[in-house]
């Protein structure tokens, strides 16, 4: 089984990847196309050039790899995607062939949290509107796309990741409950610039509290994402 979890980033996604990482039957990649968005895009991120060297940077070799054999011949493969990193170019065929899982998070919260490590993020950046546009395309083709909010998830880790389980056809594993601390042996390249919190866990963090305040300046980014993540969240699990 070929996993394909879809979010923008700050949407405990690496806090997922290690949940599925502490499978023993699963193999995890990380943000497998990032050094191809880069490289088509000529974005500026941190650690450009080390995420452009860390990684193939043609997409389609990318897409190739990741319905190809599972790495270590594990019987279930979890693929940690960035939505933001499927511009025009990217192949997207290969999504047929996985199960496509999609984690949405609540737009404040993501850009609270983004704004501390990067400024002033832009709608582009946060990957709501083209995690619709591939949650629609998914669907289109009969695809049966999963929708699972992070709260939920931080609210009852257990609860939440069983019914997750069930919606794949994946038997679950108390496993998924916790991790080593210190990072998983396949982190990308750029974990040290953006995993410090998830790389001191042991397990998901605490529920959430209130949503956060987001700046006046960042508020058209908001209410720009709001109604994407208002669509996912009325169809999640």
């Amino acid at each position: 089984m070929r996993i394909a979890m879809w979010s923008g980033p700050r949407n405990l996604s690496t806090a997922m990847m290690y949940s599925f990482g502490a499978r023993t039957d699963c193999a995890v990649v990380d943000e497998p196309f990032y050094a191809a968005y880069l490289q088509m895009t000529g974005l500026d991120h941190p650690m450009r050039e080390e995420i452009l060297t860390s990684q193939p940077q043609d997409p389609a070799q990318v897409a190739s790899a990741l319905v190809g054999p599972t790495p270590g011949a594990r019987p279930v493969w979890y693929q940690k995607h960035m939505t933001q990193h499927m511009i025009p170019g990217v192949p997207r065929d290969w999504m047929r062939k996985v199960r496509n899982v999609f984690l949405i998070r609540h737009p404040a919260r993501v850009i609270a949290s983004y704004a501390a490590k990067r400024e002033n993020p832009t709608l582009d950046d946060i990957g709501f509107w083209q995690q619709a546009e591939l949650f629609d395309e998914v669907q289109g083709w009969g695809g049966d796309p999963v929708v699972i909010d992070s709260h939920d998830i931080r609210d009852d880790p257990a609860g939440m990741l069983e019914r997750l389980c069930v919606a794949i056809d994946l038997p679950f594993s108390p496993e998924m409950l916790g991790w080593p601390q210190g990072g998983h042996p396949q982190d990308g390249v750029w974990a040290s610039h953006w995993y410090g919190a998830v790389w001191r866990s042991t397990g998901f963090a605490e529920p959430e509290e209130g949503l956060p305040e987001v700046p006046e300046h960042l508020q058209p980014v908001l209410q720009a994402a709001l109604p994407f993540y208002e669509k996912m969240k009325a169809i999640k699990i």
